[in-house]
């Protein structure tokens, strides 16, 4: 099959692409490489004027004129490359949004697409219309929005996300479900707000190569040092719940200063961020999730321990009423500290879930066994 992969957020599709060039297929990836993430991508095509004097222009420009020469920018390179973009067997497009541009840019060229080739897929990976619209009348916690909820943030610092809800977003919404084949959930954040709904095709769990990402050997004795990872993604900091992180290792610092070794990391690409935390026996990743993102799961796949979205709706789902492969991270930093310490004080136990972690991205998670379900699906 000829394949055509539509946006990058944290890698998902670059590790279907590597497990669909496995099994034969030809797979083609464009995408704007998500920021400074700096993801792969076969065709580069993303908003510009987004920083420093070029993005003073393009608000004077829209100020002025009303013109924003970023959608300029982007519907133009789009037709340049729009011929390469034919005949492919399936399209999928990682979000509603996937260039981060208007609703109406967004549109037009996804129905480009489907005019130009055999079938097309819409994921429901990040935030969409249907999962913010289920996230915020509360249907759900604890979701991206509990920070919201709990006065941490305000409507402005969750824009990105509540931008979904305006009319244009939900216009954006109804008119591409009338031209997909179907929506896919990349996980239980998505997969819940969709159950009922006629155009859903179920949930894949997101891919990780298992044959790049080894294993790492997780030795801690007791007399050793504890070594915790904690990556800061700034705009996402209530978000992600980093400042509950960063209390409860203020906690542990203090407690176990000479057991206890702490690595933060802050908006670093891809590459960097990844040899970051190789040498970690624990990774904090996020507070406000009923299941792993793609840093958890590159993590657990090396044999961390990760902090992450494991409560019961996880544990339901994969049928994991006693193994622990992740640890489901606690409302406040006490909690989580508390959680800390008994694996700082048990290595036995660090080491277990370490194992458990790495067998449970092989058993759901394989990049290869992901790819053949994608290719059912489609």
């Amino acid at each position: 099959m000829r394949i055509l992969l539509i946006g990058e957020y944290s890698r998902l599709h670059n590790s279907l692409k590597e497990g669909l060039l496995s099994l034969g297929h030809e797979v083609l990836l464009m995408g704007s490489g998500d920021g400074f993430k700096k993801f792969p991508v076969d065709i580069k095509l993303g908003r510009r004027f987004e920083k420093g004097a070029s993005k003073k222009l393009k608000l004077v420009l829209l100020q002025l004129f009303g013109f924003d020469i970023s959608e300029y920018v982007l519907r133009r390179d789009f037709k340049k490359i729009a011929p390469k973009l034919k005949n492919f067997d399936v399209v999928q497009l990682i979000n509603e949004s996937p260039f981060q541009t208007s609703p109406t840019l967004e549109l037009e060229i996804a129905t480009y697409l489907r005019r130009n080739n055999k079938k097309i897929f819409l994921l429901s990976c990040s935030t969409d219309h249907i999962s913010v619209s289920f996230a915020f009348a509360k249907k759900i916690q604890p979701s991206i929005f509990t920070p919201f909820f709990e006065g941490k943030v305000d409507k402005n610092q969750i824009a990105a996300a509540i931008k979904y809800l305006l009319p244009e977003y939900k216009k954006l919404h109804v008119n591409l479900l009338n031209i997909i084949d179907g929506i896919i959930a990349s996980d239980l954040d998505y997969h819940l707000p969709l159950l009922e709904h006629p155009k859903y095709l179920g949930l894949i769990p997101n891919p990780i190569n298992t044959d790049k990402i080894k294993a790492i050997p997780l030795s801690r004795q007791k007399s050793e040092k504890t070594i915790i990872f904690h990556g800061i993604n700034r705009i996402n900091y209530y978000k992600k719940g980093n400042d509950l992180f960063e209390a409860a290792l203020k906690i542990i610092a203090e407690k176990y200063p000479d057991q206890v070794e702490i690595i933060t990391a802050e908006n670093l690409p891809y590459s960097e961020y990844i040899i970051k935390y190789d040498r970690a026996h624990i990774l904090l990743d996020q507070n406000y999730a009923q299941d792993q993102g793609y840093n958890a799961l590159e993590a657990m796949a090396k044999g961390k321990v990760v902090f992450t979205g494991a409560g019961q709706n996880f544990c339901t789902h994969y049928n994991l009423a006693t193994d622990t492969v992740a640890i489901n991270t606690k409302r406040t930093a006490k909690e989580i500290a508390e959680e800390l310490e008994n694996l700082i004080e048990k290595p036995e136990r660090l080491q277990e879930i370490s194992r458990r972690a790495r067998r449970f991205i092989e058993q759901h998670h394989d990049y290869k066994k992901i790819a053949k379900t994608y290719l059912s699906i489609w």
